[in-house]
């Protein structure tokens, strides 16, 4: 039995006109087919599915799209089929579609159709929402859903090109469909917006699609009709005019009704939703408008509809300002466009520009993409602070950025207006490049970019855009070889070193085929074709290179800059050319040059690439290695013979050497340094001969500061190539007592250099002695290599303390910011660092370096290493820092602490950020909290006050600071930190309530409260919010064995009888500055021996079960009598205390922001059947300020752009 017959007879047969002030119903299409394309018996009675004789499921329209497996044409026919059978069937199947791409599980039924208006079904529909979850098709995760939504919006697309000649123009489906979703789109429900704002949006863009044919078919017309009438009387046809001119009528009278049910869609729909509070609303109408501007320019691309996007451009929300930009590089990409845009363009240019320095890296990178084609369709569009503002974007750390600002800076400075006539130029002119120009300006643009200096940063950035100009090195070297031409001017110096820098960062560029350091996650592999182009790139520059490079060394052999860059270029040869080629006599011609270079320059760099490039040359697995060779030993004999006869004459000479003897050492000692750093020259003993100098040094204490620095340095390297020869083979016993002697006598050397009064001395041997220290650590026989014992080197006591007192009096020392050089702050991060890795293997250093400023990220990734070595280890030091600081403040101060100064804050805010560092799972870290509080406590006691036992111990404000960890103890510990507490307090001072008494009673409301919540994380292994959300995933608690083994552990904390194996003693050092850093007077000191709760006596507290009937029997006493006298408040802060975690206050945060964004959705989106008056009232108030004021003139009232 079908539909149409269960209907009242009094409606069967009847047609309802169209209603386009009332809103349709809808109905579910039910199919009882395998494909859409088969016709079958579908139906659903009163909303009662209809199953097939097969006992099959009935399938729906949204099933049928969802599925996708039908082609949608063949969907949009049937439907059509059926909508001329019986319309009011097919439209309730359609629009019930529309209801369940919401994800509403609601139905429509046929007596909802035909008696409630559609504010009623709509209100029914959103009764019926599934509200256990926000997900919807549209939103829902996954592949499916994603082919769903391009179904949803093909199907729609297809519906109106099939109907686009009937259907749409019976005055029912349309006005049945477009009231539907725009009742649809005003509800508060935002699956019902989104969906149906979409649908209408597909709508309209398939209905402009039709408006633009209509328009195409009434010029031809018109054409016909104009070509007939002028035709002579004896030849027209009257006949075909009048068809014509009723072709025409007809046209307009569709070209009518389609721009009404436009108007429609855009006053009722996207007129409120380009404004909604959802990002994705907003993008959806966004990135239509630009769809009707771009395909039926004639209609839409003006200012009325321009504003809507030029408004959107200062959305909140990145997704919505990138669909604004793409949309409008669909309209500037056409250039016949531009006219209309000139006033858009003026309006908002300036948004426009300052929108490629937006905080999204995709919206700058569009912004930027956008500027270029405004330039490369108005070059006096934008002025040149508008291009300055994108210039400077070429040396962006994010590439993409950098890459679309390098395309802007190619179109606007390196492209070529006329190719030919620059060809003909370059010939006259005895040039092989017509680059010639181009190449300067790419020069001065580099030297006036005064905001940086990264040439390799530039080379990236144009390097996808301006790759031919990159890439001629051939005229890059002639500017730099010969002589200028008439016509042009001769480089500078500078113009001359920044060209040589550009030219070697383009060589590695297309030597390496990746970006530098600092831009992209790291190398990816290159595809077939980019490995091609890379070999191809190596050759030729190889090539080239292998014959110029002599003769530019030749040219600039003098100047060490433009050396020290122009020697990093054999790095990038294909070696094999020389010997393939035949070219060993420009080999020759290299190192020929190299050899003067060395002879004549003794700066850092330029040795350092000389030492490089013999290295790179020495490869043995190419053949020219014999060649060069040869030269470099004949190089190294003749500096080691040099270096060896001016030794004997220094000290000989002694305090009598002049400055030529000592530059004669200097230099020939800074060239063997530079070379000992990559080539092996350990047979040529150049230690004996540093260590010489460094003694006599010591001894006479007259040695120049750089002979003594680079002796140092030079001995060290001797060292290390003496350790890889060992290393790499099988050692005997004499070469391991020979290099034992040798680093024995080297560590001595620098132990006492570390007093030398030259500071630069000082440092090299502190940087010396902590990386020799870590690498003849314990770690040195790692890996099967326990025969490398004897090397093993651990320091004493005094060569620790030196080494602490270094780091204390050279790096951790207030100094303003503005009086540091860049070059001074780097030289401490190395001493950070190095003393920090020092720590790690050998002794304890960094228990003062957390409360610095200068060195948070080394700090942090030290302690987390810290952690993960000896979390036990890792909470003494932190205990020790906040003691040492505290020590400090007294100091400063005075015993009488003012507990509200920032000083106290500080070191308060501090603990609090080291008691986050111990996380979420208590568990893991109960032994390292318990060990921190035994520690802070035994602190606070330590000192009694001179003035009698009626007065607190001197350090008992630290009880303020230690109750930051107290949220990080379990319920079992809290107890047993109280009863160790209560050890080191006499009666008097429970009873205590005056203010000096306040941390104390503070650290133990601290440990009393939380019980319940602690106990909760015992026995599930987490906190009470965590433990609820865990059970809601349906985890069964943990058993009662799991609870009983964390019972039996529970002081096991307590049973270690100090058996903490800490690599030396954790205890404030003995020495930890020049200034005394602590404040304890010796008359004050207690006896350890008769100390109340000394360590022994904590660490055996394993009788745990009879400490907790004391501790009970206690509470009775002391505790509760206290806690009721403070009236709770105290207990409520302790547990708010307790749940301070992070991750539970963003969560919160995260929930508050979701409501307010939901209130602010159903503000913006009032029912539309509100008064006039109050809605448009309320809808100004509530609008969310997305934009500028130009956007909050009424839209009807906005014609043209301002």
């Amino acid at each position: 039995m079908s539909i149409s017959e269960m209907e009242d007879p009094e409606m069967k047969g009847k047609k309802k006109r169209g209603r386009p002030g009332k809103q349709a119903p809808v109905q579910e299409f039910v199919k009882k087919g395998e494909t859409c394309g088969k016709k079958s018996g579908r139906g659903k009675a009163n909303g009662v599915a209809q199953h097939n004789g097969d006992g099959g499921d009935p399938v729906t329209l949204f099933e049928v799209v969802k599925l996708g497996k039908s082609a949608m044409q063949s969907v949009v026919d049937e439907w059509i089929e059926s909508y001329k059978q019986d319309r009011d069937l097919a439209l309730l199947d359609l629009i019930n579609f529309f209801i369940q791409c919401s994800g509403c599980k609601g139905t429509v039924r046929i007596e909802m159709f035909r008696n409630m208006q559609n504010a009623e079904i709509i209100r029914k529909m959103t009764e019926e929402f599934d509200e256990d979850s926000g997900d919807y098709p549209l939103t829902m995760p996954g592949p499916m859903w994603k082919k769903f939504r391009y179904n949803f919006c093909e199907f729609i697309s297809v519906l109106i090109r099939q109907c686009q000649y009937s259907i749409i123009y019976d005055e029912y489906m349309m006005d049945t469909v477009i009231s539907l979703l725009t009742g649809l789109s005003d509800s508060q429900v935002r699956a019902f917006r989104h969906t149906s704002t979409l649908a209408a949006m597909k709508l309209m863009t398939a209905l402009v699609n039709v408006a633009l044919n209509l328009s195409i078919h009434q010029d031809n017309t018109q054409r016909q009709y104009e070509a007939e009438r002028n035709k002579i009387a004896g030849k027209r046809a009257n006949e075909k005019l009048e068809l014509l001119l009723q072709k025409r009528k007809e046209l307009q009278e569709n070209q009518d009704e389609i721009e009404n049910m436009m108007n429609s869609i855009f006053k009722g729909i996207f007129v409120h939703r380009y404004r909604d509070a959802i990002a994705e609303i907003r993008a959806i109408c966004i990135e239509e408008i630009g769809v009707w501007m771009k395909m039926y320019s004639d209609a839409f691309l003006n200012d009325s509809y321009l504003k809507y996007v030029g408004w959107t451009l200062h959305d909140r929300q990145g997704e919505v300002r990138l669909k604004c930009l793409k949309a409008l590089q669909n309209l500037y990409t056409n250039r016949e466009l531009f006219p209309k845009l000139e006033l858009f363009t003026n309006r908002f240019k300036d948004r426009i520009v300052s929108m490629t320095l937006d905080k999204e890296y995709d919206v700058a990178v569009e912004a930027i993409r956008l500027v270029t084609l405004i330039l490369q369709g108005s070059e006096d569009a934008l002025s040149n602070e508008d291009c300055e503002n994108v210039y400077h974007l070429v040396y962006s750390a994010h590439r993409p950025v950098a890459v679309a600002a390098g395309e802007f800076l190619h179109r606007k400075l390196f492209s070529r207006h006329d190719p030919q006539a620059e060809e003909a130029l370059a010939k006259r002119r005895g040039r092989s490049s017509p680059n010639g120009n181009l190449i300067r300006m790419l020069v001065l643009f580099f030297l006036e970019s005064e905001l940086h200096e990264h040439a390799a940063y530039l080379v990236d950035s144009l390097w996808e855009s301006s790759q031919e100009l990159l890439k001629d090195w051939e005229c890059m070297t002639e500017l730099l070889l010969e002589e200028p031409v008439q016509g042009e001017e001769m480089l500078s110096d500078r113009q001359e070193s920044a060209l040589i820098e550009l030219m070697v960062c383009t060589i590695r560029q297309a030597a390496e085929a990746h970006p530098p350091v600092g831009r992209g996650t790291g190398k990816r592999v290159l595809t077939a074709k980019e490995r091609k182009t890379q070999i191809d790139d190596k050759n030729k520059l190889t090539e080239h290179f292998i014959m110029a490079l002599p003769m530019l060394l030749s040219k600039y052999q003098a100047d060490s800059e433009k050396v020290a860059n122009l020697l990093q270029i054999p790095q990038y040869f294909d070696l094999d050319v020389y010997s393939a080629g035949r070219m060993e006599k420009h080999l020759d011609a290299l190192l020929k040059q190299i050899r003067l270079v060395v002879e004549k320059h003794i700066e850092a760099d330029v040795l350092e690439a000389c030492s490089k490039t013999y290295s790179i040359l020495c490869s043995e697995e190419y053949t020219i290695m014999n060649r060069v060779d040869i030269a470099r030993s004949q190089l190294i004999d003749e500096m080691t013979d040099r270096f060896a006869h001016s030794v004997e004459e220094l000290l000989q000479e002694a305090e009598e050497a002049d400055d030529d003897d000592i530059y004669n050492v200097l230099s020939t000692l800074k060239r063997l340094t530079a070379f000992h750093n990559a080539h092996d020259l350990t047979r040529w003993d150049l230690f004996g001969n540093c260590y010489r100098l460094l003694k006599a040094g010591i001894e006479q204490g007259s040695m120049p500061e750089q002979i003594a620095v680079q002796a140092l340095q030079c001995s060290h390297y001797s060292i290390l190539w003496q350790l890889v020869k060992i290393t790499e083979g099988v050692p005997s016993k004499d070469d391991l007592v020979a290099l034992r002697r040798v680093v024995k006598s080297f560590l001595a050397v620098c132990q006492q250099c570390l007093s030398n009064v030259n500071t630069p001395v000082k440092e090299q041997a502190f940087m010396l002695l902590c990386d020799l220290l870590m690498i003849f650590s314990h770690q040195l026989i790692s890996g099967g290599r326990e025969g490398l014992q004897p090397l093993v080197f651990n320091p004493d006591s005094t060569l620790q303390n030196e080494l602490l007192n270094f780091v204390l009096d050279h790096v951790f020392i207030d100094q303003d910011d503005e009086s540091q050089s860049m070059g001074e702050r780097e030289v401490r991060s190395d001493h950070v660092v190095v003393s920090i890795k020092s720590h790690h293997n050998n002794f304890s250093t960094s228990n003062n370096i957390f409360y610095y400023n200068d060195y948070g990220d080394i700090i942090k990734e030290t302690l987390s290493k810290t952690r993960q070595t000896d979390k036990i280890l890792c909470a003494k030091t932190l205990i020790l820092s906040l003691q040492q600081l505290f020590n400090e403040l007294l100091q400063d101060q005075g015993p009488n602490l003012d507990r509200t100064s920032s000083h106290v804050s500080g070191i308060k805010e501090l603990a609090r950020r080291f008691a986050l560092t111990f996380g979420l799972d208590q568990i893991k870290t109960r032994e390292a909290v318990a060990t921190l509080h035994k520690d802070g406590i035994e602190f606070a006691f330590k000192y009694q006050n001179p003035r009698g036992p009626e007065f607190p111990p001197i350090n008992l404000a630290f009880l303020e600071v230690l109750s930051e960890f107290s949220s990080k103890l379990i319920r079992q510990d809290k107890k047993t930190v109280h009863s160790y507490l209560e050890k080191f307090m006499s009666e008097s001072m429970s009873e205590r309530r005056e203010d000096v008494w306040l941390p104390l009673i503070s650290y133990r409301n601290s440990l009393l409260t939380g019980g319940d919540e602690d106990h909760m994380s015992v026995t599930s292994g987490s906190s009470s919010k965590t433990g609820s959300v865990r059970s809601k995933k349906g985890r069964p608690p943990l058993h009662k064995k799991r609870i009983e083994e964390e019972s039996s552990v529970e002081g096991s904390w307590m049973m270690r009888n100090d058996t903490l194996q800490t690599p030396g003693a954790l205890q404030t050092p003995q020495l930890t500055s020049t200034v005394l850093r602590e404040n304890r007077p010796a008359e004050h000191m207690p006896d350890p021996d008769s100390e109340p709760g000394s360590e022994n006596d904590y660490m055996q507290m394993s009788w745990l079960g009879q400490q907790k009937i004391e501790e009970v029997n206690r509470k009775d006493r002391t505790g509760m009598n206290y806690i009721k006298s403070r009236s709770n408040q105290g207990v409520r802060r302790g547990l708010m205390e307790d749940d301070a975690e992070p991750i539970f206050e963003d969560v919160m945060m995260s929930s508050r922001g979701q409501l307010e964004d939901m209130n602010e959705e159903f503000e913006d989106t009032m029912v539309i059947d509100l008064p006039p008056s109050r809605n448009r009232r309320e809808r100004a108030e509530l609008r969310p300020d997305f934009f500028d004021s130009a956007a909050m003139i009424e839209d009807e009232s906005v014609k043209k752009l301002i």
